[in-house]
């Protein structure tokens, strides 16, 4: 029974999800699930040349205003510049430089017009929404500064090279074309090596299967809280984000303060293997619960999930509260979207009906969607921070990506099952998760009121892949009256990634209830800046949850539960 609506009545979804083109419909599966199809983005060109031609006064005046810029861009009289933070015209020449100060100008002009036009246009938040996201997107394309006539410093870089950087950047061109899927490579992978100088952390696999690896990690102190931690992780990408390096390693900070983690490890889903779906990555996450209750001998096992993981983890949670099977102690979830809404973001109010029916006929035509495809999807939601700028800096001027630990693990991409792609789908169509008892997946009817532990939830102020606002809407969603949200001030994975250390780290909190209102801003309004990171936040409420101090295992695994490969397994080098 996975994926059907139950026998209850249920109101129409609020929202429909669809996918991404060129294979990425799966972006649903870090949430907000929002995607974009190729025939709703020339629909939306559509929308603007038909508002073009209906309000020609709101057209007149955007040019009227940009020639009006021209004139005095071409006399000298301009006092358009960029934004300080706009990183693209930081090289002086845009200042000083009577050409490129003007190329500059004239393209601001411009995206100043265009974005003034599209505010006049008389459309609804969602056609303006898709307006700005299309236009933005066009703007960003044609910006001088992706190009070598148009890039004072590329220019530099090929006087002070004598001529090297062209000849660097064709072969950095040619290497992304033949060996990275024709995408623009983002990071250096050569300085990182997993197991020497990512995913550290001592520990050994205790359980494989088909579709899992469970990895316990070995205690750092002579005692441990009694309850241990499951990680369930993301399927699209690989579980060592946890633990990236020992500075940022979230797996080292809970065993540093007496917690014993556990992270699953999901294989990269191949031609070869089943189907996998949502009810089998349930059924997968209670396997993991019940190794890691036979290996510790606890009664209880606290879980956190973020993105897609959290998702599963809820189904989870409400399964085993349907069974009556109270296993689970306190939860974690972190930048994770159950109840998306259109708005949360621009891109949001580009996905359809008719993105979401061409979805559906995508995967119904094939078993995975590739990974490289996904993160492609991804680079072009955010395509001057994820595409041009290292179309400049790679193939411009010549040089290599940076070497980002982050960037490593982002680029480590794996495949991810239709089967799985279209549980998401359905559980989004149906609003499910807010709808509670009115539509059955992984062999229950999904209601999450049920599900009353305890729960710390966790949003990024610029998160813009999970908005922290839609993110505080799940605690709502549950039934228990103990539920906590941090705000940290981060974006999407630097929200959880923000370890002690950082002096511009901050996050808010509202203590004043047990249970966040259900208005955001009420919640906000309340809310106080917190200085430095959540961290230690969190392992104090997750200490207070995790039982009393028992002498640290000796040893990883058991009897039954045999330590095979050192940490993090085999399944992650896939």
């Amino acid at each position: 029974m996975a994926g059907k609506k139950s026998k209850k009545k249920s109101k129409k979804p609020a929202f429909n999800f669809g996918g991404f083109e060129a294979a990425n419909e799966a972006t649903m599966a870090l949430g907000p699930m929002a995607g974009l199809a190729r025939e709703d983005f020339a629909g939306a060109i559509g929308v603007l040349l038909k508002q073009t031609a209906a309000q020609p006064d709101a057209a007149f005046r955007a040019v009227s205003g940009f020639n009006e810029d021209a004139v005095k861009i071409m006399t000298g009289k301009s006092d358009i510049t960029p934004d300080p933070k706009d990183k693209r015209f930081k090289d002086l020449a845009w200042q000083f430089n009577p050409f490129f100060k003007a190329g500059a100008q004239y393209y601001l002009a411009m995206q100043k017009g265009i974005k003034g036009w599209v505010d006049e246009l008389e459309l609804d938040a969602i056609e303006k929404d898709r307006a700005n996201f299309v236009s933005q997107m066009i703007i960003d394309a044609v910006a001088p500064t992706n190009s070598l006539l148009g890039n004072p410093t590329a220019q530099k870089m090929v006087v002070d090279s004598g001529g090297l950087s062209l000849i660097k950047g064709l072969k950095n061109a040619y290497d992304d074309i033949t060996k990275n899927d024709m995408m623009v490579s983002q990071v250096n992978k050569k300085p990182f090596k997993l197991g020497e100088n990512v995913a550290t952390s001592k520990g050994a696999v205790v359980y494989r299967d088909e579709m899992m690896e469970l990895v316990q990690y070995a205690a750092t102190t002579d005692e441990v809280h009694e309850i241990p931690q499951l990680t369930i992780p993301p399927q699209i990408n690989k579980m060592y984000i946890n633990d990236l390096t020992p500075e940022k390693s979230v797996i080292k900070w809970q065993c540093d303060h007496g917690i014993q983690p556990f992270t699953i490890s999901w294989k990269n889903p191949q031609e070869d293997d089943p189907a996998w779906d949502m009810a089998d990555y349930v059924d997968g996450c209670i396997r993991a619960l019940d190794v890691i209750q036979e290996i510790t001998g606890a009664k209880t096992v606290n879980i956190s999930g973020a993105c897609s993981g959290g998702q599963t983890m809820s189904v989870m949670l409400s399964k085993l509260a349907d069974k009556g099977d109270d296993r689970v102690g306190c939860v974690t979830m972190m930048v994770c979207v159950l109840e998306p809404k259109q708005g949360d973001t621009e891109v949001s109010s580009m996905v359809s009906d008719n993105a979401t029916a061409l979805a559906r006929q995508r995967a119904s035509k094939k078993k995975l969607i590739p990974g490289n495809d996904m993160a492609r999807g991804f680079a072009w939601l955010r395509p001057n921070d994820l595409v041009w700028n290292y179309v400049i800096n790679n193939y411009l001027l010549g040089m290599d990506p940076p070497a980002f630990d982050i960037l490593f693990w982002n680029a480590d991409a794996t495949n991810l099952s239709t089967a799985l792609m279209t549980d998401f789908l359905d559980l989004f169509d149906a609003n499910a998760y807010k709808e509670a008892g009115t539509y059955d997946v992984a062999g229950h009817t999904l209601d999450l009121t049920k599900v009353k532990n305890d729960m710390f939830i966790l949003g990024g102020t610029t998160d813009h892949i999970t908005p922290w606002k839609a993110c505080y809407r799940s605690t709502q969603l549950f039934g228990g009256k103990n539920i906590e949200f941090i705000l940290s001030q981060a974006g999407h994975m630097q929200a959880i990634l923000n370890p002690p250390g950082n002096p511009k780290a901050k996050f808010f909190r509202n203590d004043k209830k047990k249970k966040p209102p259900a208005d955001v801003e009420k919640w906000l309004d309340g809310a106080e800046e917190n200085a430095g990171s959540w961290w230690p936040y969190w392992i104090e409420w997750l200490t207070a949850r995790a039982g009393k101090k028992v002498a640290a295992p000796k040893s990883l695994g058991s009897k039954k539960n045999k330590a095979l490969e050192p940490a993090p397994g085999l399944y992650v080098l896939d």
